[in-house]
């Protein structure tokens, strides 16, 4: 029992916020020790799994290098000034499209993205521009960079010569209603990559989740076959689906409340 105290550890560190690399790393190192091995074991053990699946690891690690370049040359100030003329869009429009496509091609074992590749540069400018001319009519008098200025969106304030707009600008949205606004959007789309992909992979043997859990209950000596789960897999990716239309209607309704129930065009005709 004393070799979960990893899953404690993860569980501790991330309730505290502390840095999420070095916790998994020293919970790792914590289980090792109290499953037997040495220090040098583990070490050997980790560079080697790293090795092993380095198809999985480093398209990830090269991705974040040439993500930063696309956004230091203006990829989220283009997708945020494309969401602002779409008139019908809201946050919870966008985010539920977004986690019903990614459920998609993750049911047939296809990655469009991730949270660093797809979500930070791509779908949370979406969400926060479609919220952006409802917050500045809510928030005209105290607007500020993300939901107000069009030249300040998106981090556009660090150029505009103003240095009272730089100062705003490094704190991101300096009201708080603001602030609380631009935190539930970027949870919500979070929520969306991780619900999208984790709910919908396990409906064709293609995929390896499918086939890893086929795996886990032969081990334990349970009989069951690909088909029972992909039949019992199917209400789950269909159920996150209109769970998540919900939550995300919510979302809206939740926006709409604290701008004052001002309805945008896409919005009215349509119900809360």
């Amino acid at each position: 029992m004393s070799k979960l105290l990893g899953i404690v550890l993860i569980a501790v560190g991330f309730a505290f916020r502390w840095n999420a690399l070095l916790v998994v790393l020293l919970a790792g190192i914590a289980t090792g020790l109290l499953a037997g091995f040495s220090f040098r074991e583990i070490v050997q053990l980790t560079g080697r799994f790293f090795v092993d699946n380095r198809a999985l690891t480093l398209p990830v690690i090269l991705l974040v290098p040439v993500v930063g370049i696309l956004e230091r040359h203006g990829l989220q100030q283009r997708v945020a000034a494309l969401m602002r003329r779409a008139k019908a869009a809201t946050p919870g429009r966008v985010l539920w499209i977004y986690q019903v496509v990614r459920g998609v091609s993750s049911m047939f074992g296809m990655s469009i993205g991730n949270h660093a590749s797809m979500v930070r540069p791509l779908v949370v400018p979406m969400a926060e521009a479609a919220a952006a001319p409802r917050a500045e009519a809510a928030h005209a008098p105290r607007a500020e960079a993300g939901f107000g200025d069009p030249a300040l969106h998106c981090g556009n304030e660090a150029g505009s010569g103003d240095p009272a707009l730089q100062g705003r600008g490094k704190a991101g949205f300096g009201d708080p209603a603001l602030q609380l606004e631009k935190e539930a959007i970027r949870a919500h789309a979070a929520a969306a990559e991780n619900v999208g992909n984790f709910f919908a992979d396990d409906i064709f043997v293609a995929v390896g989740a499918l086939l890893l859990i086929k795996g886990f209950y032969d081990t334990v000596d349970v009989p069951v076959s690909l088909r029972d789960i992909q039949l019992w897999s199917a209400p789950t990716a269909v159920a996150v689906i209109v769970i998540g239309w919900w939550r995300y209607r919510v979302l809206d309704a939740r926006l709409r409340r604290a701008r004052g129930g001002e309805r945008t065009p896409g919005e009215k005709g349509v119900g809360a």
